[in-house]
């Protein structure tokens, strides 16, 4: 199969692009710069030029290939300023693209969402939809993928596959390396409450499997759940970052959360625990990878 990634060239993009090509996938890549276009033929994968918001380049991509992946997020340009609820737009005009050039051909598209937003202190399942009320899913670029579903009755495979907060492995740079970079700066592991509150979790190379699961095997209008462990209570992950750190773990009021992890502090203090059993029953997908306190601890995090 003659499959286009977006994405291709980040941190979990790059992990399925591997997956793929080890399946004997000929992989198309989307590549925005000189540095990852090189990355991409190393790895073995043909090029397209172009960027998220050039929605012609995703249209002609899109167009001569058998599937899609759209493992794209804008984090970078949310890091730069773009305010979310911008970014989530310009998400919209990328997947409403993609998906037109797929319609009527029965061909598969694989959409990334997350687990957050999903409706918190219960574990969350394949069925729940995001929750509307939810301060995490409001504005989210990694929300508004959601909608793709609605394409199913378009005649193609779409399908969605949501991450949980933590994609681990290694070169990972989202909230576990900030919360180490937090303890280090301020000489203290913390967790807000009595860290109870659970945070679900994946290795990159078992999410990488799903995302070829679902390319290949996903019935339209589905949802599944890269999700290894399901909750992982945020003290345990404060206490291994404490012991290699070498420095103490402690317990904070909720309401001082704030001025401790800044912008990390909504996420690192909701419950927000989710199941794959539903994946793995019907894809077949097992995760095999160490779980994230034993990544953890295998110190390529420090």
């Amino acid at each position: 199969m003659r499959v286009f990634v977006t994405g291709a060239t980040g941190y979990i993009g790059s992990a399925i692009v591997r997956e793929l090509l080890a399946a004997g996938h000929q992989v198309v890549g989307l590549a925005r710069s000189d540095t990852a276009a090189a990355a991409l033929k190393a790895a073995g994968a043909d090029v397209h030029r172009g960027a998220l918001d050039d929605l012609d380049s995703l249209r002609s991509a899109a167009a001569a290939a058998d599937g899609v992946v759209h493992a794209a997020f804008m984090n970078e340009a949310i890091r730069s300023g773009l305010p979310a609820t911008e970014a989530a737009e310009a998400e919209r005009r990328a997947i409403k693209a993609l998906g037109a050039e797929l319609a009527g051909s029965d061909r598969p598209f694989v959409v990334t969402s997350v687990t957050l937003g999903l409706p918190p202190g219960r574990l969350g399942t394949e069925e729940d939809a995001p929750d509307p009320a939810s301060a995490l899913a409001a504005g989210s670029p990694h929300t508004s993928p959601e909608g793709a579903l609605s394409m199913a009755s378009r005649g193609m495979r779409v399908s969605i596959v949501r991450l949980p907060p933590s994609v681990h492995g290694e070169g990972d740079h989202a909230f576990v390396p900030a919360l180490i970079s937090i303890a280090r700066a301020k000489g203290v592991s913390a967790y807000p409450g009595d860290g109870s509150n659970r945070w679900p979790s994946v290795h990159r190379l078992d999410a990488a499997h799903l995302y070829r699961l679902a390319l290949e095997s996903a019935k339209a209008g589905s949802r599944f759940h890269a999700v290894a462990d399901e909750g992982v209570p945020v003290r345990d992950i404060a206490g291994v970052i404490g012991r290699r750190l070498n420095v103490p773990v402690v317990a904070l009021p909720v309401e001082e959360a704030g001025d401790h992890f800044g912008w990390l502090a909504p996420f690192f203090s909701t419950d927000c625990p989710a199941s794959s059993a539903l994946t793995q029953q019907r894809l077949g997908w097992h995760p095999v990878q160490p779980g994230l306190l034993e990544d953890l601890d295998q110190g390529h995090y420090f």
